[in-house]
């Protein structure tokens, strides 16, 4: 920039701004903004506005701020806890199954699922997994077995419209463990059926590390620390896990990040 009537900036935005990258445009918003005092940008803005539009970056400045669409209509956010020890036990069973449903144009959060599971095998919690998970034994005593929570889920699936099959909706893990291994291996420790839309679904870990350059070893901590995110809730609270990988989510995407399936198909 040559000069503080902006006419370089302008001209940049001419012939520049086809090749610009769309994640890179809330970054030059804030450069110009630093650059030029209030009242020269006033003066000029509107020229750069109908610069914008005519390269496809809309008719207003705030058009720099959005974030590309992603390919799903929703992203269904999972993770499970499970009954768990040191040796571990086994099989080990869920004891908690919370879904959040993340609307893939404004990434915010429109439904919950959360209930707490019954397990069977080993039906009195460790007192490992309470201080890991902060469920005690009276949130699980009662509750409904997996095969009454998945029965669940699917009526809460076909009340949210995502069923339809012209709805396109992805489940979000925090790793593969989830949908992997533990749903499908108590599944057929019960002789239960696995949906399919359980078979397919995006590792929130491989995501970061396409986004980011770096794999998160130690998962949500990490990741939030690398997009300097606070944490919410406990480590370890399915349902906080949740927010935070929705949140992590919802960063990466105003960044520009399109998140595809991670998952080979079954």
């Amino acid at each position: 920039v040559s000069d503080a009537s902006g006419c370089s900036m302008i001209a940049f935005l001419h012939t520049g701004a086809a090749k610009f990258p769309q994640n890179l445009l809330s970054r030059s918003r804030q450069a110009v903004s630093s650059l030029f005092p209030a009242g020269v940008l006033k003066g000029f803005s509107s020229i750069v506005n109908r610069k914008l539009a005519s390269h496809g970056f809309g008719a207003s400045m705030a058009a720099m701020s959005s974030f590309p669409p992603q390919r799903y209509h929703y992203f269904l956010v999972l993770d499970f806890e499970a009954t768990c020890d040191k040796p571990q036990i086994h099989p080990q069973e869920i004891i908690e199954f919370p879904i959040l449903k993340l609307n893939g144009r404004t990434m915010e959060i429109e439904s919950t699922f959360h209930m707490y599971v019954q397990p069977v095998v080993h039906p009195q919690l460790t007192p490992f997994c309470t201080e890991l998970t902060g469920i005690i034994q009276g949130m699980v005593d009662g509750q409904p077995s997996l095969q009454q929570v998945l029965e669940r889920v699917d009526e809460w699936m076909a009340k949210e419209g995502l069923l339809d099959p012209s709805v396109k909706s992805i489940f979000v893990t925090c790793g593969d463990w989830d949908l992997k291994v533990m749903l499908p291996g108590q599944c057929q420790y019960l002789g239960l059926p696995v949906a399919d839309y359980f078979k397919q679904w995006i590792n929130l870990k491989k995501a970061y590390s396409f986004a980011m350059g770096s794999w998160p070893k130690n998962g949500l901590l990490d990741m939030n620390k690398g997009l300097n995110l606070q944490h919410i809730g406990r480590p370890h609270s399915g349902i906080d896990d949740c927010k935070n990988i929705a949140n992590i989510m919802k960063t990466l995407a105003h960044r520009g990040f399109i998140f595809k399936q991670t998952s080979k198909p079954f």
